[in-house]
């Protein structure tokens, strides 16, 4: 069950794992998720540079797999409570409001 914890952050009961030299299931998983990261960007460059329309049918698809496993693997850690989330902190997402939308100004173009 998802829990808020003291230190501001949700998060699961965390599923133990044998703490030894040899990787374990979290150490495999978190591995897993980390190239699913690195594979969902890099598709993400290649199907904004590809020219082919066939090749970028192709590669939209890959991209949505990828994403897709990178999500299950993220959502096992997070259930397994491998993965914790910090509580986003009221006044910091205003003082990240107010930088962006300052950067509306820089806009070439009217909104």
């Amino acid at each position: 069950m998802q829990q808020m914890q003291l230190n501001q952050t949700i998060s699961n009961q965390e599923t133990q794992v044998a703490e030894t030299p040899e990787m374990n299931e979290r150490d495999f998983i978190s591995d897993m998720l980390a190239t699913e990261k690195y594979f969902t960007s890099a598709y993400s460059t290649a199907l904004n540079e590809v020219s082919n329309q066939t090749i970028y049918q192709d590669l939209a698809t890959i991209f949505k797999e990828t994403q897709d496993c990178q999500r299950n693997l993220y959502e096992t850690m997070f259930r397994n409570g491998w993965y914790k989330l910090e509580i986003a902190d009221q006044q910091k997402m205003q003082q990240s409001y107010q930088t962006f939308s300052g950067y509306k100004n820089q806009f070439p173009y009217v909104q």
